[in-house]
């Protein structure tokens, strides 16, 4: 059993790039420029920004399900991003050096496993949440700020 990592689609995102500081703030994003590295991972092509690199800052809705479950946080956007295609059973470097948290969801949208790990060792809790039949997907969020950061689902 394998598993697939999904960035997050650039075409979500792509009406706010190039917009002015005023326009962004109507719709409750910020523009920021990087300032450390590793610091700002990008959802959509899954790297860390370079220092001096703008992103948005804005509010994503990663877990639409109509569950008590439905959540939504801050996540950084690279204007002008394109969006990362990960191969299979691979995981992007910039997880590798966050601490993560991983939760599993069933096909009803509800949590039924959750996890802390370091990034280094991901790919052994994706295995071990996945082997459970119920589990769907999964989310995975940086475990101190709390922002979504990936979608892995089964294959195979």
């Amino acid at each position: 059993m394998g598993f697939q990592i999904s960035a997050l689609e650039v075409d979500q995102f792509s009406h706010l790039f190039g917009q002015d500081e005023e326009e962004l703030a109507r719709q409750g994003v910020r523009r920021m420029v990087v300032d450390d590295k590793p610091g700002v991972p990008c959802r959509v092509s899954l790297q860390d920004v370079e220092v001096g690199e703008q992103v948005l800052l804005v509010n994503f809705e990663h877990h639409s399900m109509p569950t008590p479950f439905r959540a939504s946080h801050a996540i950084f956007i690279q204007e002008w991003a394109s969006t990362a295609i990960v191969d299979e059973n691979v995981v992007p470097e910039m997880f590798r050096s966050r601490l993560l948290s991983v939760r599993a969801f069933d096909s009803a949208g509800m949590m039924i496993d959750a996890d802390v790990i370091d990034g280094e060792s991901l790919e052994s809790l994706i295995e071990r949440m996945l082997e459970n039949e119920p589990v769907e997907y999964l989310h995975i969020h940086n475990a101190r700020p709390g922002c979504y950061v990936g979608l892995v689902e089964r294959t195979g």
